[in-house]
């Protein structure tokens, strides 16, 4: 009998510009859906777009920004990869988060902020063309 195992491994390369926010958001959800995974779809198409526009916001250049989703049997893991090798500060402890003022709060700041708030754990890493950030979703059961 075939193997009829729904992919649980999506990479898309997106156009560095906002027009990627809504590809990304509608990818997230459709990856989701189509696999039946059990997991908050919402949360997760949240955190994604979160990820792609501060991808988008915060490198320069007309690189393209890679979007990562993997289904695990521990949950889900979005990666988005950009070709700036600056660190992410707030989201791996060592450089601090900027503080959750409302001075900071009002245009910019909450991303990271969802991102490590609702996510089961968060970060970013090196990559050999400049880093990935990612969160992970535990599985709603």
């Amino acid at each position: 009998m075939p193997d009829t195992a729904r992919p649980a491994f999506w990479r898309i390369f997106l156009p560095h510009t906002t027009a990627a926010v809504p590809i990304a958001r509608a990818l997230i959800r459709s990856a989701l859906t189509d696999i039946e995974a059990a997991g908050d779809s919402d949360t997760a198409e949240l955190l994604t777009a979160e990820l792609v526009a501060n991808a988008v916001e915060h490198t320069s250049g007309d690189d393209p920004i890679e979007l990562v989703v993997e289904v695990l049997e521990t949950g889900c893991q979005v990666e988005v990869h950009d070709r700036d090798p600056a660190p992410v500060g707030g989201l791996d402890g060592r450089i601090p988060a900027p503080s959750p003022s409302p001075e900071n709060l009002d245009e910019h700041g909450r991303g990271l902020l969802l991102i490590r708030t609702l996510s089961a754990a968060s970060g970013y890493r090196a990559t050999e063309h400049g880093k990935a950030v990612w969160f992970t979703l535990r599985p709603a059961y």
